[in-house]
């Protein structure tokens, strides 16, 4: 990551800020490998089985400073409990006996750039998680991180080990330079399709059916308009809300990704075509036609109007504020952002749909590692093994052996979010989330001798016991209602539909970023088709200059990586 001289005031800033918490030098672990070295043999020993498996405890407290990614709101926690005393820490520091101190704390949004202050200054935390895929290298390359490859093998549990194998050798790999495992990579639980989210309330009122398809789905959005449902008085109905990238990620929602979809579309991707050429999968044919749909759609008024100026906050307050009534999000909308509503409006009946059960994918679609999470520790740190004892514990013990661990799986019905961990990351198998609604489905509503809540994983009786208040009590609380509409409402679609994750194919490593003009260029041309201001034969003006701009030799480099990766 290179610093701009437009923000020197603000990394300025940034580095007093961290001066004054850490006082120049970070500390590290009370207890070292040197201290170990003379202990009896009987003492001795009980380091060594602790440093070498996975739940291993050590016999004296080993305290380790890090770097953390913290989340909005004190990350939701119970009130009076901080980063480092919560659940996790006090249930890490019980099993394992390690304690965390944060010497290093930022928001996602301002994280990587604050981590690059300490990585240009030498002034590494003992654990840290990195997110920025040049920030690791560059770690890599100066050789200021631990290898890691023993501690995988001997810190691992079995089931973690198994959840990594579930996304192919890939995901590894990805955090490995020269054949040595240097960071643990997170690994992106698969999260769906988008889905459509529309107030059923309202259809209720309007006496409107539930679509079957896409083009059903807009006409009730059409009648959402036509009636001025969510509009008072001299404002204008909003419509389908709709983020000005169009194409959304895996922690985002507002994209007409099914949209796109319905038409063999896959933009902002790499892609594999039906001739077997690979291809940048904004400047398809398919593309074009999917915009010249949006653009029917944005004429009707049944895409927000303003849809080009809205940024996500701004689409989230419409929604929150009953502003309107239709979206595409992901299966876990309701813990964001309609649990927010629902706790002010107790009317707001949001149902999701899935439209585009039939759409199939005619091409292999390629992903990246270089939005993706990565915990390292610090080189020369005593016990880089903590890092993989923590994931250990936290990822496999805590959910499918312990029996002391109900606080802390309790967490995930009351919406604390993941950045309340030490390590901001998951680790789970590739097809988690469709799993976890299975087994809560088959207990939710067992009969006879069928399979019971002792039968289900710690996560799993967590969501079990939310979406059971949600059936049977007269007021449910937000949560619960929040639990079962995504566990049971939304991800039982796409069980129900016998959904399967499409097998993930990756890029070399680093290669097809879209440099920043090339996006713009994009996303202005998209923008300029919807609204009208360009006919939509200059997407062919598009993509010649988005070809002569960079794009040509883009496409080139991307070409011979994964020819390299697939020999």
């Amino acid at each position: 990551m290179r610093l701009s001289l437009g923000k020197t005031v603000v990394f300025l800033s940034m580095l007093l800020s961290l001066t004054l918490l850490t006082g120049c030098s970070f500390e590290t672990s009370e207890m070292k490998k040197t201290d170990v070295d003379v202990l009896p043999e009987k003492n001795r020993k009980s380091w060594e089985q602790a440093e070498t498996s996975p739940l291993g405890r050590y016999p004296e407290l080993v305290t380790y400073t890090l770097g953390q990614m913290k989340g909005a709101n004190n990350s939701n926690l119970p009130d009076g409990q901080t980063y480092e005393d919560n659940a996790y820490t006090r249930y890490l520091k019980k099993t394992l006996n390690i304690q965390n101190k944060n010497v290093f704390m930022e928001s996602e949004e301002r994280y990587d750039e604050a981590l690059n202050i300490l990585v240009k200054e030498r002034n590494l935390p003992d654990i840290f998680l990195v997110s920025d895929r040049e920030t690791l290298e560059e770690l890599v390359e100066n050789d200021l991180i631990e290898d890691l490859t023993e501690v995988y093998k001997s810190c691992a549990s079995d089931k973690i080990q198994e959840m990594y194998e579930s996304y192919g050798k890939e995901l590894l790999a990805s955090g490995t330079f020269d054949g040595k495992l240097f960071a643990l990579p997170e690994t992106a639980i698969d999260d769906g399709p988008q889905l459509l989210w529309l107030r059923r309330d309202w259809m209720e009122q309007l006496g409107l059916k539930e679509p079957k398809t896409l083009d059903e789905a807009f006409s009730v959005i059409r009648a959402f308009q036509e009636n001025r449902m969510g509009a008072e008085e001299g404002e204008d109905p909003v419509g389908l809300v709709c983020d000005p990238g169009l194409v959304g990620t895996v922690s985002t929602s507002y994209s007409v990704d099914s949209v796109f979809e319905m038409f063999g579309a896959y933009p902002q991707q790499w892609i594999k075509n039906a001739d077997g050429e690979i291809v940048y999968g904004s400047l398809t044919e398919e593309t074009k036609e999917a915009l010249g749909y949006l653009r029917e759609l944005y004429k009707q008024g049944i895409l927000d109007p303003d849809f080009a100026l809205r940024a996500q906050n701004n689409i989230r307050d419409l929604v929150v504020n009953g502003k309107c009534g239709a979206f595409f999000g992901l299966w876990w909308t309701p813990n964001n952002p309609l649990m927010d509503e629902y706790r002010k409006n107790k009317e707001a009946d949001w149902e999701p749909y899935y439209l585009t059960a039939d759409a199939k994918r005619t091409v292999e679609v390629y992903s990246t590692f270089r939005d993706n999470k990565y915990v390292v520790v610090r080189k020369g740190y005593e016990h880089p093994e903590i890092a993989m004892k923590i994931l250990s514990v936290l990822f496999d013990h805590s959910r499918y052996e312990a029996e002391d661990a109900d606080e802390m799986n309790t967490y995930f019905a009351l919406n604390v979010d993941p950045t309340a961990r030490p390590l901001m990351i998951n680790v789970d198998y590739n097809e988690a989330t469709y799993i976890v609604t299975k087994h809560i489905r088959e207990v939710l509503y067992s009969s006879g001798d069928a399979k019971t809540r002792e039968d289900l994983s710690a996560i799993e009786v967590s969501y079990f016991d939310a979406c059971k208040e949600y059936l049977e009590a007269d007021v449910p609380s937000v949560e619960a209602w929040a639990a079962y509409k995504s566990r049971i409402s939304a991800v039982g679609l796409l069980v129900d539909a016998n959904y399967r994750a499409p097998e993930k194919k990756y890029l070399g490593d680093g290669d097809g970023e879209i440099p920043q003009t090339l996006r713009l260029l994009e996303k202005n041309a998209f923008i300029q088709i919807i609204m009208g201001r360009m006919p939509v034969s200059s997407f062919d003006s598009f993509v010649e200059a988005w070809y002569r701009k960079g794009g040509d030799s883009l496409t080139e480099r991307v070409r011979e990586g994964i020819a390299v990766c697939d020999e």
